[in-house]
Parts: C-alpha cells; sequence; structure tokens
C-alpha cells in the first residue's frame, strides 16, 4: 500500500442527446477543461472510510458494514457521499487489504449543474483509492465501477457521464454499444452558462420516463429527431461546420423544451446567448436547471460570456480536454 494516492476526472458537457441517451439512443459528449480531484489516503482509524468535500464544506464517516456518522454537516450527506464509500469499499474488498481510508474531494466542477460533478469525482475516486491499495484497474474497470456507483444517485443513469469522464476526449455513446472515439477537426469555443439552480438529475429523468409511458408515439419520434441531430453533428465535426453545430444545437434544445427539462431561467440564459450571437445555444444535462452552451464565433466569446452574466447566470469559457482520468501522484 501507498501511504497518499491523487486521481482527477474531468467535467463535460453533452453536445447532442441527453435525456434520449437513456432509451439507447446515440449522444455527443465532450470532457471539457474542468476537474475534479479526489485524494486517498490510509486512514488512521482501520474500520472507517471518511469522505471529505471542500465544495460542500462536510464530512462523514462510514463504518465497513455501511452506518453513516456526521463530522461536519448533517445525516443528508449520506446519500451524497455514498457513492464514494461504495467504491471504495468494492476497491477495499478486492485488495485483500483491512484498513481504513481518508477521501477528500476538491473539484472545480460546479455541483448539480448538468456537468457530470458526481461522475467525475466517483472516477477519480476508483483511480485514487486503486492506486493507494495498489489495484490495478483498467480504464473500463474504473468505468464500470464509477457507473455502479452513480446507479445509487440517479433513478437510471445512461452511463454517458461515467464514460467520458474515465475516456476524456469526445466520445459518441449508445447504451447497448458503449463508446466511439469521434474525430473533432475544429476548436469549439464553447461558454457555459450557469443558472445556479441545482436539480436532481434522477427527477428530471423519471419525469421524461412518465412522459414517455403515457405518450409514447409522440416521445418517441422526438427522439428520432435526437438521434438524426447526433448523427448530422457528428458530421460536422468531422467537417469543422461551426454554423450547423449551432443550428443542430438550437433545434435539440427545442426537442428538450418539448420534453418539459427546460425552465425560464434556462431560457433566459439562451434567449441573451442567442442575442449576443452564438451560433446556437442549448441545455446541457438533465435541464431544470443547471447548465447551458452556447457555441460562438472564436472573436465572439467574451460577448456571449458577457450577456449571460448580465442575464443573471454565471459564466466561463472552456475548451475539450482530451484526457480522461489521471493519477496526478
Amino acid at each position: 500500500m501507498k501511504s497518499i494516492s491523487r486521481a482527477s476526472a474531468p467535467a463535460k458537457v453533452i453536445l447532442f442527446g441527453e435525456h434520449f441517451v437513456v432509451y439507447d439512443r446515440p449522444a455527443i459528449v465532450m470532457a471539457i477543461d474542468r476537474r475534479a480531484y479526489v485524494t486517498a489516503r490510509i486512514g488512521r482509524e482501520k474500520n472507517l472510510i471518511v469522505v471529505r468535500s471542500r465544495a460542500m464544506n462536510a464530512s462523514g464517516a462510514y463504518t465497513i458494514s455501511g452506518e453513516y456518522h456526521p463530522i461536519e454537516g448533517g445525516l443528508e450527506n449520506k446519500t451524497k457521499f455514498k457513492p464514494i464509500y461504495m467504491i471504495a469499499r468494492r476497491i477495499l474488498a478486492m485488495s485483500g487489504e483491512e484498513t481504513g481510508i481518508e477521501i477528500e474531494v476538491d473539484s472545480t466542477i460546479p455541483i448539480a449543474a448538468g456537468l457530470g460533478s458526481s461522475a467525475a469525482v466517483a472516477v477519480a475516486s476508483a483511480a485514487a483509492i486503486g492506486n493507494l491499495l495498489k489495484v490495478k484497474l483498467s480504464q473500463d474497470e474504473i468505468f464500470r465501477l464509477a457507473l455502479e456507483a452513480e446507479r445509487i444517485v440517479h433513478v437510471n443513469p445512461s452511463g454517458v457521464d461515467p464514460a467520458i469522464s474515465t475516456y476524456g476526449g469526445t466520445l459518441i455513446y449508445r447504451r447497448s454499444e458503449g463508446i466511439r472515439r469521434l474525430e473533432v477537426n475544429v476548436d469549439l469555443p464553447l461558454i457555459i452558462g450557469d443558472t445556479c439552480i441545482e436539480r436532481v438529475t434522477g427527477d428530471m429523468v423519471s419525469h421524461v420516463g412518465g412522459l414517455r409511458g403515457r405518450y409514447p408515439s409522440i416521445i418517441d419520434r422526438i427522439m428520432d429527431a435526437g438521434e438524426a441531430i447526433v448523427n448530422l453533428g457528428a458530421e460536422a465535426l468531422r467537417e469543422g461546420n461551426l454554423k450547423v453545430l449551432g443550428d443542430l444545437m438550437n433545434i435539440n434544445h427545442a426537442l428538450l423544451c418539448a420534453l418539459g427539462v427546460s425552465n425560464d431561467a434556462i431560457e433566459r440564459l439562451i434567449g441573451a446567448a442567442r442575442r449576443a450571437g452564438a451560433l446556437g445555444a442549448k441545455l446541457t444535462g438533465a435541464g431544470g436547471g443547471g447548465c447551458i452552451i452556447a457555441l460562438s464565433e472564436p472573436g465572439n466569446v467574451d460577448r456571449v460570456a458577457e450577456a449571460i452574466k448580465h442575464a443573471g447566470g454565471e459564466s466561463f469559457v472552456t475548451g475539450r480536454a482530451m484526457e480522461g482520468v489521471r493519477i496526478e501522484e
């Protein structure tokens, strides 16, 4: 065993296909240059798995059997920290070691904002803990551990978030087929706009599932259109056609509005971005709050970012992250 290990994994944006991907339709997802960092240490107490989050100002300890004892913050953090505990317990069993572990999360990714924060933390946790206990985990094994952990938090995760945090770059993901690397021949000037409204992914997925259950013939046709957008989007990325990408983002957002996952705050930021000259803008992730993405001409990025701020959102410019999960030390 080592005494300390640190790993990181990137955030993501879904360019096209959120919600549809849950129903085995393809999505295009891109890793971005914000990362979650997880540090794992051998614990001072043999039977405890301690989790701390700087962003949440919270910490708590699990016994090996799963009893939770808050240290900083209340019992509500038991559910938020449980995926990390489950990953630690699984890797401990794989290692055959009997030791406590202390895990510290330090993330630059907004929480519950549609940027894959929980998946990035799960992926980085698996890598850090595996490295600490000298369990050699492949990227595929890290992905599977993180996906299993995501099922604790989300009702029916597609797997796209842990996939992009593990492998990085730009991927086409379909549940029944897994991942496929996508060739991108253009720099995407992307601006993230955050409504600062936290939402629960599982609630939004359940909402869409209920809608599809009531109106399957209508919702399935919307999802057919979403799949066509992904196919055209992949071609536009290969050709480097920003105008087509912007048009497709706007159409994709309209489909998501039809599913009822947008809201006034999202629409306000999208409207501001488009009026400032964005080629396209859409929500990214589950919706109901969280973030939007806006695509701009390279020379207009700052104007779009400023317009989002004036509309009441937080904004930052981002770029593609080619590297997925990595060991930092």
